[in-house]
C-alpha cells in the first residue's frame, strides 16, 4: 500500500513477490473457493502505516545502519567471549543478532537432549533480570531492537553468562 509523503511522493510499505504458477494457483473467480484471502489484523490500520512511513524517515535521514554496524561489532565481541564456556559451543552472528549455541561436551560438540530446555534456563534467568532472550532449543539469541545501548550489550552478555553458568551446572 503506497503512503504519500509531502517531502518525497509516494513509499511501498510491503511487497510481495512470487512466481507465476503460484500466483495463476490462487487468482481465479471468488466463487471458485481457491483465491488466498489471507490478510493481517494491521492491513491497511492508519496508525500501523504512520509508524511504518515514521520508521521509514528514521532509516532515510537517521544513520541507523551505520550506527547498527557498531553495535553490532561491539555484540559480537563481547558475544564471543562466552565462547570461553565449557559448555558454549559457538557463537554465530549475522549482523544484530547473535546465537550462542550450547552443548554438553564442548570438544565432541555433544549437545544437550532437547527434552532438558536448557535454552529455556537460560531464558527463565534473563526474564528475571529484565532481559528477553530468545531460546530455540539449546540456542540462545540475541536480538535487541536497534536503540539499544552499549551499556544494554554488556548487560545482555553479563546475564546470558548467569543464565549459562546456571542452566548447565548439573
Amino acid at each position: 500500500m503506497p503512503v504519500e509523503r509531502p517531502d518525497r511522493g509516494y513509499l511501498p510499505l510491503s511487497a510481495v513477490v512470487t512466481t507465476e504458477d503460484v500466483y495463476t494457483a490462487f487468482y481465479d473467480e471468488y466463487v471458485k473457493l481457491n483465491a488466498f484471502l489471507h490478510s493481517h489484523s494491521f492491513t491497511g490500520n492508519p496508525l500501523a502505516c504512520a509508524a511504518a512511513v515514521e520508521t521509514l524517515r528514521i532509516f532515510a535521514d537517521d544513520d541507523v545502519l551505520v550506527r547498527n554496524r557498531s553495535l553490532a561489532e561491539h555484540m559480537g565481541r563481547l558475544a564471543r567471549e562466552l565462547e570461553d564456556h565449557p559448555h558454549v559451543a559457538e557463537v554465530r552472528q549475522r549482523g544484530m543478532i547473535v546465537a550462542i549455541e550450547l552443548v554438553r561436551d564442548k570438544a565432541r560438540r555433544q549437545p544437550y537432549a532437547w527434552q532438558e530446555r536448557r535454552g529455556m534456563r537460560v531464558y527463565r534467568h534473563a526474564l528475571e533480570r529484565g532481559l528477553l532472550l530468545r531460546p530455540v532449543g539449546s540456542v540462545i539469541y540475541f536480538m535487541p531492537p536497534y536503540v539499544v545501548s552499549h551499556d544494554e550489550i554488556e548487560l545482555m552478555v553479563t546475564v546470558a553468562r548467569e543464565g549459562i553458568e546456571l542452566a548447565t551446572c548439573d
